[in-house]
C-alpha cells in the first residue's frame, strides 16, 4: 500500500518505520521541505521517499496527518480530496493557541476542513515511545496494547484497523467521528496503555 505521512515529528517518524517494516511504500513531508528529510528517508530505506506536502497528499492511498493541531488548516484539501485521511493530531492549547472547537470535536474540525476526504481518527492516543517499542505483531490481539480509532465510514475504518493489526496493536473502534471525543486529551482512554479487555471496560464506563 502507498501511505503518505504529512508531518515528520515523533509520531510521523514512528509510523513510517512501522509501515516500511511491513512492506508499504511511504512518502513523507513536512513544512521544511523534502531536503530536510533526506537523513530520515535514508535511514528508513528504499521504500521511503521525501516529498512536498502536496506530493505526499496525492501519493498515498491513505494519508496520515501528524502535524501540530493548530496547523490543520494548512492541510491541502484539494490534493487530499477522495483520500482516506487518518488524523493523528491532538489539540494542546498551550502549543496550538486558541482554537474554537465549539460544539464540534477536534477531529470534526479537521474533517470539516477536508470536506471531500474520508477522515478517520487514529494513532493519536498513544505516546510515541510506546507506539515505537510495544508493537507485538506476533501475538494474539488480546495480548497486545490497544490503538483506538473513530470515524463515519466503515470501509475506511476497516482499512485503518487492518493497518493497526499489521503493525502489532489491537484496534478498537469507538464509533463515529463524534465519538472521537473519547480519544481527545483528558479522556480516560488517552495515553493510557491498556489491553483490549480493559479498554472495552473503560469505554463502557465513560459512555454511561
Amino acid at each position: 500500500m502507498r501511505i503518505g505521512i504529512i508531518g515528520s515529528g515523533n509520531v510521523g517518524k514512528t509510523l513510517a518505520q512501522h509501515f516500511v517494516e511491513h512492506d508499504h511504500e511511504v512518502a513523507m513531508s513536512n513544512s521544511r521541505g523534502p531536503e530536510s528529510l533526506a537523513p530520515l528517508v535514508e535511514e528508513l530505506g528504499p521504500d521511503a521517499r521525501a516529498a512536498t506536502v502536496e506530493e505526499t497528499a496525492r501519493f498515498g492511498e491513505i494519508v496520515v496527518e501528524a502535524i501540530p493541531y493548530g496547523e490543520y488548516e494548512s492541510l491541502p484539501a484539494d490534493a487530499l480530496a477522495d483520500a482516506i485521511v487518518v488524523s493523528a493530531s491532538n489539540y494542546y492549547p498551550e502549543r496550538d493557541g486558541d482554537v474554537d472547537v465549539g460544539d464540534n470535536t477536534q477531529t470534526g474540525l479537521v474533517a470539516a476542513h477536508l470536506a471531500n476526504s474520508t477522515v478517520v481518527k487514529a494513532f493519536n492516543t498513544m505516546y510515541y515511545e510506546t507506539l515505537r517499542d510495544e508493537a507485538r505483531p506476533d501475538v494474539p490481539l488480546e495480548d497486545r496494547l490497544v490503538l483506538f480509532l473513530a470515524g463515519d465510514d466503515e470501509n475506511a475504518k476497516s482499512i485503518v484497523s487492518n493497518l493497526i493489526e499489521e503493525i502489532g496493536f489491537a484496534p478498537i473502534d469507538v464509533g463515529s467521528l463524534e465519538d472521537g471525543r473519547y480519544l481527545e486529551p483528558g479522556s480516560p482512554l488517552y495515553n493510557e496503555p491498556t489491553s483490549p479487555d480493559r479498554a472495552r471496560e473503560t469505554l463502557e464506563d465513560i459512555r454511561k
